[in-house]
């Protein structure tokens, strides 16, 4: 049977997103952090890590984006999961003041939080705010989490789809100590840091548009290690093994000081 690490207490969306990729039967595992759960696989006590990165309505997840940067596993699979939130909590909505939850599903519910005039206080993880719940047995708290972790932990809903908007979807990447063949519908994702000479990033991007590679996100992180200086992830339509994705990699080495290749995997549709 898959093993298959997340971040996050049973009932996590991780997990739901993992059970309905995979759409067999696995073994998942939950992990306290997102470095545990990378951690895992590529020790081998896991076959797969699935890491959240990019949600529809909160955007980047910071935390995974700097880990894709140290991890040694490459991305073989992405998924999209559609996140609908619960109020969760053992009183009526009219006598909760506060809520607890991981800061994404904090910001995806903040119309809902703002209208009832509720305390957000953020927490390590969906499913886990409904155990900090049950720990704190306080009258006027309640926490945001799935359906599920609802019904695993046996607190009651108090409001379904409290979302500020339907079209609420997290995209996933599945990790693995391995690298996924070709298939006809690819997609890759790399990591580089420019030389700081004018027009560096411009030469590039100029170089994927001349050999009419799409790009499909760009995003900039912190390097940590110097102030004001960034890291781009950038994902593109094509494999890795392809002729011209490979021809554009290694013009682009010449503007950059570092570049890795996350991995190419088949595009996920967002159904």
């Amino acid at each position: 049977m898959l093993k298959v690490a997340f971040q996050g207490e049973p009932g996590a969306y991780s997990q739901a997103a993992a059970v309905s990729f995979f759409k067999e039967s696995i073994e998942t595992l939950p992990n306290p952090t997102f470095y545990e759960a990378l951690d895992s696989t590529e020790n081998g006590r896991s076959d797969y890590t699935i890491l959240p990165v990019e949600n529809s309505l909160e955007g980047s997840v910071g935390e995974s984006y700097d880990l894709l940067f140290t991890t040694k596993l490459s991305v073989v699979n992405e998924t999209y999961y559609r996140i609908s939130h619960c109020l969760i909590g053992l009183q009526s909505l009219k006598e909760i003041d506060t809520v607890y939850s991981h800061p994404q599903a904090l910001g995806q519910c903040r119309k809902f939080i703002q209208e009832n005039h509720l305390k957000p206080v953020p927490t390590y993880d969906t499913a886990g705010s409904v155990k900090i719940l049950l720990e704190l047995n306080k009258n006027n708290i309640a926490c945001i989490a799935s359906r599920k972790a609802a019904e695993i932990y046996n607190v009651p809903i108090i409001r379904e789809g409290i979302e500020d908007n339907s079209n609420n979807y997290t995209r996933f990447l599945i990790l693995a100590n391995k690298k996924k063949e070709r298939t006809s519908k690819d997609k890759t994702s790399i990591i580089f840091a420019i030389k700081h000479i004018p027009g560096a990033l411009y030469n590039i991007l100029e170089k994927f548009n001349t050999n009419n590679i799409n790009l499909t996100k760009i995003e900039s992180r912190p390097t940590k290690n110097t102030p004001w200086e960034y890291n781009f992830y950038v994902d593109f339509e094509g494999h890795q093994d392809d002729r011209n994705i490979q021809d554009t990699l290694e013009k682009i080495k010449t503007n950059t000081t570092f570049l890795k290749i996350l991995g190419s995997y088949p595009r996920a549709e967002l159904v």
